[in-house]
């Protein structure tokens, strides 16, 4: 940020920051580093230009699982801490935030191949292995837990300074009750405590969300329709205006659904059947989980950013492994810096059940 910038008074520096926290608290990993890092970008890019208003219409929506409090939410409390002067920057000396995970070079991957051959055959391969898994229901008083891989890239800047870094591949562990309105979460990339932090609702203010697409409880996902084109029809109505194009945010909706949550098996069958629907879906021949599992993915390109989102599945079971976005294209603006080949969020489910408590793991469960 420029040097001239007002100074916020320390009272109101804690209020953006505390705001900052509750948005971000439950996004996976990295992911509100990232977005975050890029709304700065923008934010500052405009101030250099003379705007005195920060635009996110073209700022790609948050990744998964409670993505409702993601963008909106977060964009004005960046925006208010950047234009006003917060610092907001990795626990390094150069900001108010304390030290997470440390930050590495970016990662990088070979990007693979992609074809328009393939795609409903993987997606019904992937649907008779959901069909043939044992799904218990979740009973009342259970929890879902849901243990992952994840790491990403995001552009850090410090002191009006740009640069790419990650946070390093570690643990996340998350848990949430039927309705959604309990949880907890366990992710050094944005717990402060290694015990994690609640994620059970109402929130500070006193709201609790209603659950929808952006911010599915599982009682929610019981709900919706499994004929492939109603669920469809659903998305493209109740996503319409967000994201870069209607057909990227309705496979961006549907990869949120398939990953840190807990569809029912008929769910997951009719989201796969509908992504075969949405236009510009390719099957890519080879893509890397986070855990390092080589696989066969199902991707849809985002024209305007240049970054593809990955749906990595087993080549020989069809199990879906894990989810990825990889930068393809040359990207412009405060995205500059981010160059082709670029994995800007990867993750690896490694563990999806049903416990009987919070902070309860399978193992712990018997």
């Amino acid at each position: 940020m420029s040097a001239n910038t007002p100074r916020q008074s320390p009272g109101a520096r804690e209020d953006a920051a505390q705001l900052l926290s509750r948005t971000a608290r439950d996004l996976p990993t990295g992911r509100h580093e990232h977005h975050k890092e890029r709304l700065m970008a923008h934010i500052e890019q405009a101030q250099r230009t003379g705007e005195t208003t920060p635009s996110t219409a073209g700022t790609r929506r948050l990744r998964l699982p409670r993505p409702a409090i993601a963008l909106p939410a977060l964009a004005a409390a960046v925006a208010a801490a950047v234009i006003t002067g917060t610092a907001m920057t990795d626990g390094d000396g150069s900001g108010n935030r304390p030290a997470r995970l440390a930050t590495g070079p970016a990662l990088t991957t070979r990007i693979g191949t992609a074809s328009p051959d393939g795609v409903t055959r993987l997606l019904d391969q992937a649907s008779l292995t959901t069909a043939q898994d044992q799904h218990p229901a979740l009973k009342p008083g259970q929890y879902v837990y849901i243990e992952s891989k994840t790491a990403d890239t995001f552009v850090k800047t410090v002191n009006g300074k740009s640069s790419l870094a990650s946070h390093a591949l570690h643990e996340r562990q998350v848990w949430y009750s039927p309705d959604g309105t309990k949880g907890w979460l366990i992710d050094p990339a944005v717990n402060d405590s290694p015990e994690g932090e609640t994620l059970s609702l109402p929130d500070e203010q006193g709201n609790t969300p209603v659950a929808g697409l952006n911010h599915p409880s599982y009682d929610y996902l019981t709900k919706l329709p499994t004929d492939p084109d109603t669920l469809l029809s659903k998305i493209y109505k109740e996503t319409k205006g967000q994201g870069n194009s209607p057909d990227q945010e309705a496979f961006t909706t549907i990869g949120d659904l398939l990953g840190e949550s807990y569809p029912p098996a008929t769910l997951t069958k009719a989201l796969f059947k509908a992504a075969a629907k949405i236009p510009g879906v390719v099957t890519v021949n080879d893509a890397v989980d986070a855990a390092g599992r080589h696989g066969t993915a199902i991707a849809r390109l985002d024209e305007k950013s240049g970054q593809r989102d990955e749906w990595i599945f087993d080549k020989n079971t069809h199990v879906f492994l894990g989810q990825r976005t990889v930068q393809v294209s040359e990207a412009t603006g405060p995205d500059a810096l981010i160059k082709p080949g670029t994995v800007l969020f990867t993750s690896a489910i490694t563990q999806r059940a049903i416990v009987n408590d919070i902070k309860q793991t399978p193992a712990q469960a018997g």
